[in-house]
């Protein structure tokens, strides 16, 4: 048995290395200032020229309004959850096993779910449309990731700061300080999986060869950039979509350590 655990470690780890090498190798030949600074010129599916800076710019855009969004539901949620609710609670059970039934739900879900009620709405394939699903896509991310934090977080300092005649929103204060490392861990993790969707944003956010301007235009991200260029039957086209994959597999792979390193350090001080 454990023989069989060693060779199921290295396969593992023999994928991991080479999809990365392949990556890497790939993509750094074709990687380039102007990869990274312009935009694709002749269209993105034929056009030799340019880059992917509007799949750059369209995932920012995306990614960073979720996540504030994301945030600013899903920490009172958790807050409501831990301080508020007794422990035994049945809403916070139902909440949390919502949360975990949403957790694992397939992104592309979230897509048809988004395109639907945009469908629905009258709207288009929009910068808009691609802020909203992966907001709905993260939020179970959030809450899972801070409430197993503040799950662990010492009862006997709740109750210690309400015995001093604390209110709740006093005791939030002192909550937030402890579990600060455990959201800072949730949004790394957040942001990984968010700017690395792709079949949501595929049906919500649309794709365009320019920068959006406004919230009612179609945006692109390097997922999608790497999905479409590398089905183009162009080589300078499937060179931009593996240096498109090379950025976007660093991004990911700084996101995965920082949250490590801070899930870490942060049970390292706890003990």
């Amino acid at each position: 048995m454990k023989a069989l655990m060693w060779v199921g470690m290295a396969v593992v780890f023999g994928f991991l290395i080479s999809v990365i090498w392949t990556v890497f190798s790939r993509g750094a030949k074709a990687m380039s200032w102007e990869m990274v600074s312009q935009l694709p010129g002749g269209g993105f599916y034929i056009g030799k020229e340019g880059g992917f800076l509007n799949a750059i710019v369209g995932s920012l855009y995306i990614v960073g309004a979720s996540t504030a969004i994301g945030l600013l539901i899903s920490v009172p949620v958790v807050f409501y959850l831990n301080v508020y609710l007794k422990k035994d609670s049945k809403l916070a059970y139902v909440a949390r096993l919502a949360c975990d039934v949403l957790f694992g739900m397939p992104s592309i879900v979230y897509g048809a779910f988004g395109f639907t009620v945009m469908v629905f709405f009258g709207l288009r394939t929009s910068l808009l449309g691609g802020i909203i699903v992966i907001t709905l896509l993260i939020i179970p991310i959030f809450i899972r990731s801070m409430d197993e934090a503040t799950r662990n977080f010492p009862r006997d300092i709740l109750d210690a700061s309400f015995a001093l005649g604390a209110t709740k929103w006093e005791t939030l204060k002192v909550v937030l300080r402890q579990i600060a490392p455990g959201i800072a861990t949730a949004t790394l993790l957040s942001v990984g999986r968010a700017i690395g969707d792709a079949a949501s944003v595929m049906f919500t956010a649309g794709y365009t060869d320019s920068i959006p301007t406004s919230l009612s235009q179609p945006a692109a991200t390097l997922p999608l950039a790497v999905f479409f260029q590398l089905s183009s039957p162009i080589p300078e086209v499937q060179d931009r979509a593996y240096a498109a994959a090379l950025v976007l597999t660093i991004i990911v792979l700084i996101l995965s350590i920082g949250g490590r390193f801070i899930t870490h350090r942060f049970s390292k001080n706890k003990l």
